[in-house]
């Protein structure tokens, strides 16, 4: 029996979620960065899905993925004015909400044939891994949406002032240590659990451990061609035991990439 692929108007898809965001305070500098980070996140998707050969059809599903993932960020920011999961709820699990149960996901596309699919990629896109039994097709989704999320994290970092982010003054930022578990975690090569981190350095080495989780090479091309690993690794510290740090974390990050498919900042682009 023929499958016949789901077909995705890209430019309903977009308007729906234009309309759902416009509720919310475009104004608000927070709300602004997620609507951004979203449409990049469905375009990396889109570009990681075409490096994979994927069908047209699949390449549509992958953008929509990036769409859809961080619905939920919307309502998390004005319930509880934080980013933070830890000190809020699981945005993945609002964007769960937002999308299927409250059955908005209808305002994106009418046929259903994928949203075992969708919600599946949504609800694990931010987990630290990925549950074991997943079929292959779901698990190819939910790993682009993953890979292209962290890459434009690393963006998100350079281009927002770390102070915001993590809510702490520019001196304390300065003046973080950087903790021993968390850099051993980086040279494990693995990205670094939450309760590790204990200072504001912390999440920028953690931030960068994203790095070793990309699964595609397109990826690890993608984070080479656009720089901002390694400006997100030039940190200004007034402390001389993290800035020690950082120069050997930047060197093992560069022998890793150059060994793992990129060259560092001076790559072929």
């Amino acid at each position: 029996m023929e499958v016949i692929a789901m077909k995705i108007d890209r430019i309903r898809a977009q308007r729906a979620f234009a309309a759902y965001t416009a509720h919310y305070n475009a104004a608000d500098p927070k709300v602004k960065l997620k609507i951004d980070h979203t449409y990049r996140v469905a375009a990396l998707c889109a570009r990681i899905a075409r490096s994979l050969s994927l069908p047209p059809e699949d390449v549509d599903l992958a953008w929509l993925c990036g769409l859809l993932h961080d619905v939920g960020r919307f309502e998390q920011l004005r319930r509880y004015n934080t980013f933070i999961d830890s000190q809020s709820v699981s945005h993945a699990a609002l964007s769960v909400q937002v999308l299927f149960d409250e059955g908005r996901i209808r305002d994106y596309v009418d046929d259903p044939a994928e949203d075992a699919l969708l919600c599946t990629a949504v609800e694990w896109h931010s987990a630290f891994r990925l549950p074991e039994k997943l079929d292959a097709r779901t698990r190819t989704f939910s790993q682009l949406l993953r890979d292209a999320d962290k890459i434009d994290i690393l963006r998100v970092n350079v281009e927002t002032p770390l102070e915001e982010i993590y809510n702490v003054s520019t001196v304390a930022l300065r003046q973080s240590p950087v903790t021993p578990a968390v850099l051993d975690a980086f040279y494990e090569h693995h990205c670094v659990l939450h309760s590790l981190k204990k200072y504001p350095a912390d999440n920028v080495v953690g931030h960068a451990s994203l790095v070793f989780e990309l699964c595609y090479p397109e990826s690890l091309r993608i984070v080479d061609e656009q720089g901002w690993l390694w400006r997100l690794l030039d940190f200004k510290t007034d402390n001389p035991a993290t800035a020690a740090a950082f120069t050997a974390v930047t060197a093992e990050m560069h022998r890793w990439l150059g060994e793992h498919g990129a060259a560092g900042p001076h790559g072929s682009h």
